[in-house]
């Protein structure tokens, strides 16, 4: 069988892509979500407009496939491990060799954060724990704040976080270089700096973190946390495989307006896409991929309109 429109990834991105295509009502819509990505783990988005107080990824996820399924879409659980353009669709297959095929494409496959899986970690994600300072740099204003992180991508942060609270203690968990310039910036900024390994994130009250224990024992009290460990794997492997230009950091690059890649009727859309990886974002991009979507879906098979409720028929004046 052969959708209208396809859509891999289930998170925000291909989510509200999906709402925005079944609302057209005149496409077969397939999205097919592995059930595991970088919103899966956020425990609370706080910045999102209309949720003052945090909604979980999970809880995004959940309605909006509900909204989505209520517009006529259709969903698959699965992971696709291969994709080929082929002449007028695409052809994808799972991980148990089955086969789907597209007209067009949608590519919402995301980016995933790198952490140690360490105790405390995902069970503070996103409620107290964070990895976006644009997002959430606000949640750790005058607080009591611990960066986890790795060499200089940690110090990085370290610097960003700074701007917003005088208690910050960046923990080398990695033990990676830090750069001597980075060094002395840290000790400039009152940037307490530990190189060791953390073993243990302490969280009470549902995910309110408390302390950092490292692996001698020695414990880093903390009322907000971040992490920063760099080299976040980009789920582009199958963007690479149907010819995608990728951007130097293995993004996906498209075109500014439609979000159309280089490869005829390949869209791509949140965080696998060149942007801000920002929830919100990634949300905005799905609908703009949607929009365009439909207008070339259009163009391939115009719609038949729907019957006039209203039109009048006359013979007058005619032989």
């Amino acid at each position: 069988m052969r959708y209208d429109a396809v859509i891999v990834g289930g998170g925000l991105a291909g989510l509200q892509a999906a709402i925005q295509l079944g609302r057209y009502s005149v496409h077969r819509v397939l999205v097919i979500d592995a059930g595991v990505g970088r919103s899966t783990l956020c425990r609370s988005y706080h910045n999102i407009l209309g949720w003052p107080d945090g909604i979980s990824g999970e809880e995004l996820r959940q309605t909006g496939r509900q909204q989505a399924q209520t517009a006529g879409v259709e969903f698959i659980t699965d992971r696709i491990v291969t994709a080929q353009k082929r002449d007028d669709h695409f052809l994808l297959t799972g991980q148990q060799g089955q086969q789907y095929e597209g007209t067009t494409l949608l590519l919402a496959t995301g980016v995933m954060d790198r952490f140690p899986e360490l105790p405390g970690i995902k069970a503070t994600m996103g409620r107290t724990l964070y990895v976006c300072p644009d997002c959430d740099g606000y949640e750790i204003e005058n607080r009591q704040t611990v960066l986890l992180g790795s060499g200089d991508a940690g110090a990085n942060m370290a610097f960003i976080l700074r701007e917003r609270t005088g208690d910050l203690t960046y923990i080398n968990h990695e033990r990676e270089p830090v750069s001597q310039e980075n060094i002395g910036r840290l000790l400039d900024e009152g940037i307490r700096y530990i190189e060791k390994a953390a073993a243990k994130v302490v969280h009470e009250n549902d995910g309110y973190i408390k302390q950092v224990i490292l692996e001698d024992g020695e414990t880093v009290p903390a009322e907000r946390g971040f992490i920063a460990f760099g080299k976040n794997p980009v789920h582009s492997e199958l963007a690479a495989q149907l010819g995608v230009r990728l951007h130097k950091n293995k993004h996906a690059e498209a075109d500014k307006r439609s979000l159309m890649t280089n490869v005829e009727h390949l869209w791509v859309a949140g965080d696998l896409a060149v942007h801000a990886e920002q929830a919100t974002v990634a949300m905005g991009e799905g609908a703009i991929a949607g929009i365009w979507m439909n207008k070339v879906l259009k163009k391939l098979n115009p719609p038949k309109l729907p019957l006039s409720k209203h039109a009048v028929y006359s013979t007058e004046g005619t032989d």
